[in-house]
């Protein structure tokens, strides 16, 4: 069971409920500081003075004063009126993750809503029920306002929830699980809709899986190094002495590691030194490590932050800011793909000095009979493909503005965009990957894998069992999906113990 309380949730505890099913709940002594800020609220509401979102129009339409009996129906309104998602759905590991971080961004108390809110998230959470929740509309404005308002619709009993991947109405199922719809007092519509939650969601989700691929990227470069016999001196610890960036020290210490001990690699017999996509291993994953390092902070740290237009204070002030805005989301899952496109782009480098004989050595493609059989030929051309399309989809997002609601938000920030390109992106490089280490395995194969290091060799054994040689031509493409599927499940078993 994780608590929360808007202050100290982590990536880890993110994924359990996200992906896991864990549950959650408020931790101890929260209800008492939402009710305590709540009565902020209601005091405000008693008054005539205009408070944006409360007893106003919203946008544009901040100006317009809204009486004391329809306050209700206004958030009832906002919720309505933002839900206009379009596409296909997110996952449920993506909506699973925004409702817990909703729910925990409300826990902080600055949004001034009733427990009750935040208790209904993760009511939801806990029967597993899934807002049906469209991936486009969203420009990272007042935060990601036509996602999270679908998931307020269903909240509500509107809308829409996904039912074994169907799209059914949120009101017949909510009846059928017993669920009672969350009646909106003033203020609640607002402060459900406004936020980074879905963008940060899909962000986190990829980073995680992110942070794995780095690491398993290490051991799949091993391999390769080992397939080419490379120049084992070029991982000295002295040359990270005098350029010591964290992200290259680890990559070092993982490359040692890994190839320690062989007999194919260890240097000069074979030349002075490795082209860069060999050579610079350290320096090119080190700095991708360094750069998910900056993503991880700017997550958590947003994992964590009051996101709501207006925030409550404990004094009683209600103040308007920009909280909202996706700008820092935006960067960090721009800079996550960018990342992964650079993961990308040098395996299928590496890929490509494997298949080409004047580079490696061995048979052109892999090929035993080359010229009757195109051997791993093909497998560069799809890398190709998907390392082509990881670079147009690296242009940020993050620079790009286009105003919306009559100018008042004159500055987006284009986090939503920017997170679902990292997504793709992530899921390119887990299949170009995924391609190096078939690769690596065909190219130890002939090079001789009873002569590489221990840890490369029983990666070796283990993928030999999944995927059998390639004597002759034969259709590739299960064997992409046995390698994408060992490098999702198994190979954390083969890695440095962290």
């Amino acid at each position: 069971m994780i608590e929360i309380n808007g202050k100290n949730l982590s990536l880890s505890d993110f994924i359990r409920v996200a992906e896991g099913g864990e549950k959650a709940r408020l931790a101890s002594g929260t209800r008492k500081e939402l009710e305590s800020l709540r009565k902020k609220v209601e005091e405000k509401v008693r008054s005539d003075r205009p408070f944006y979102g409360i007893n106003t129009g919203v946008g544009r339409l901040a100006e317009v004063k809204i009486d004391r009996e329809h306050l209700k129906e206004l958030q009832l309104n906002i919720v309505r009126s933002h839900a206009v998602g379009v596409g296909p759905p997110l996952s449920p590991a993506e909506v699973r993750g925004a409702m817990l971080l909703r729910a925990n961004t409300l826990a902080r108390g600055n949004s001034g809503v009733r427990p009750l809110v935040v208790e209904k998230l993760l009511e939801f959470l806990e029967e597993n029920i899934i807002p049906y929740v469209p991936e486009k509309g969203s420009v990272g404005a007042s935060g990601d306002l036509a996602p999270l308002a679908h998931i307020a619709l269903a909240l509500i009993g509107e809308g829409y929830v996904l039912d074994q991947g169907l799209k059914v109405p949120s009101a017949k199922y909510l009846r059928e699980k017993g669920v009672k719809p969350l009646e909106l007092e003033p203020k609640e519509g607002l402060s459900l809709i406004n936020g980074t939650q879905v963008s940060t969601s899909i962000l986190a989700l990829a980073l995680h899986r992110a942070l794995k691929l780095a690491e398993a990227a290490d051991l799949i470069a091993a391999m390769t190094f080992e397939a080419l016999e490379g120049v084992r001196e070029e991982f000295d610890k002295r040359i990270w002495e005098v350029r010591p960036h964290p992200g290259a020290k680890r990559v070092m210490e993982n490359l040692s590691h890994y190839t320690k001990n062989s007999d194919l690699t260890g240097g000069e017999k074979k030349r002075v030194q490795d082209a860069y996509s060999i050579r610079c291993l350290p320096q090119v994953h080190g700095t991708v490590r360094d750069s998910l390092e900056f993503v991880l902070q700017t997550v958590e740290r947003e994992m964590n932050s009051a996101t709501d237009n207006p925030l409550v204070f404990e004094n009683g002030d209600i103040i308007s800011n920009g909280n909202f805005h996706g700008q820092p989301v935006a960067i960090a899952a721009d800079l996550l793909g960018i990342s992964l496109t650079i993961l990308s782009s040098i395996s299928e480098r590496r890929t490509f000095r494997m298949l080409t004989p004047e580079l490696s050595g061995l048979p052109a493609f892999l090929a035993e009979k080359s010229g009757l059989n195109a051997g791993l030929m093909m497998l560069q051309v799809t890398q190709a493909a998907l390392v082509s399309e990881n670079k147009v989809l690296s242009h940020p997002a993050s620079v790009d503005s286009l105003p919306t609601s009559g100018d008042q938000e004159d500055f987006v920030s284009m986090s939503m965009g920017a997170a679902l390109k990292a997504r793709q992106i992530l899921a390119n490089t887990q299949k170009v990957l995924a391609i190096e280490m078939i690769s690596a395995k065909e190219a130890l194969r002939l090079r001789g894998p009873e002569r590489a290091a221990d840890p490369v060799k029983k990666l070796y054994s283990a993928l030999s069992d999944v995927i059998p040689p390639v004597r002759k031509d034969r259709f590739l493409g299960e064997d992409i999906e046995r390698a994408l599927k060992f490098l999702n499940e198994e190979i954390e078993n083969y890695l440095i113990s962290t």
